[in-house]
């Protein structure tokens, strides 16, 4: 599918993702209105053609669909509802689509606000970190209405190569969840292998390119593991922001009455490591939990 009249797109968040993810929209040709609280990491998109928006309030003003890629469920709130917010200041018939990993239950208020006033509103987080976002190939998992989903689609897919509609509102963000519950206990497992290998006097490398080719096979294992050995821990995702949904997938999972025992440990490992000041590195640090 692709749009017959390409609308003026806006694009709130440019950090780590988000600067890559607005980037391939504008490069796509659509006209990109931005806004993000630190101006100077919008100049490289505006110096291509973007236009700087000075609140999200003007951004809904101005841009009929507008992706969300902030930090935690606070600021999205904010975003939307606050007196600013893309929400409260949308027009009519206008999309919303946050790709925040956030709360399902804050997906599915905003999706109720929005159709107050005739706004579509999508939850659409993604999964790939700053290469998947870099090279397009995100995974975006998608809830909301299936005409939305369908309108918007042609634009999910210049930043993603797996787009899956997941179901109603917050069926997007329980996805990513359910993926942040699965990536968990996998890098404690990739990590537990690297300090197992080692230890073990092998060359650590050899035993990644054997095992990444069995059974033991994953996205953390094949993007993570090298960076591990090269001692590079800048954040493809945040560890603060890794914590954050941990925290939501459990409160999730508390409502559902199910407990997560992996994901719990996951939780706390990751929290002992923000507190000795590893909360901006990438997830790829819990490596340094067993200081090695």
């Amino acid at each position: 599918m692709t749009l017959v009249e390409k609308p003026t797109v806006g694009f709130v968040g440019l950090g780590v993702m988000g600067k890559s993810m607005a980037g391939h929209i504008l490069a796509a040709g659509y006209p990109l209105f931005v806004y993000t609280r630190t101006k100077s990491k919008a100049e490289p998109l505006l110096q291509k053609g973007a236009k700087w928006a000075d609140s999200s309030k003007e951004l809904a003003e101005k841009a009929s669909v507008i992706f969300t890629i902030v930090g935690f469920p606070q600021d999205v709130e904010e975003v939307y509802l606050g007196e600013n917010g893309l929400i409260t200041n949308g027009r009519k018939h206008s999309y919303l689509v946050d790709m925040t990993t956030s709360s399902p239950t804050l997906a599915r208020k905003l999706y109720e606000e929005g159709k107050k006033k005739g706004i579509s509103v999508l939850d659409a987080p993604v999964s790939g970190g700053d290469i998947g976002a870099r090279e397009a190939r995100l995974a975006i998992m998608v809830g909301g209405d299936k005409e939305a989903f369908d309108y918007v689609c042609p634009l999910f897919e210049i930043m993603g190569k797996n787009i899956t509609y997941l179901g109603g509102a917050g069926a997007g963000q329980h996805t990513k969840m359910a993926n942040q519950v699965a990536i968990a206990s996998g890098m404690i497992g990739v990590c537990e292998a690297l300090v197992y290998a080692k230890k073990a006097g092998l060359d650590v490398q050899k035993v990644v390119d054997t095992i990444s080719t069995g059974a033991a096979a994953s996205f953390s294992l094949s993007s993570y593991a090298p960076r591990i050995l090269r001692e590079d821990y800048s954040p493809g995702f945040f560890i603060k922001h890794f914590i954050k949904d941990m925290t939501i997938a459990l409160n999730e999972a508390e409502k559902m009455g199910i407990p997560l025992p992996g994901l719990s440990l996951a939780k706390q490992m990751y929290e002992k490591l923000a507190a000795q000041g590893e909360e901006n590195s990438g997830t790829q640090a819990l490596y340094k939990y067993w200081e090695v």
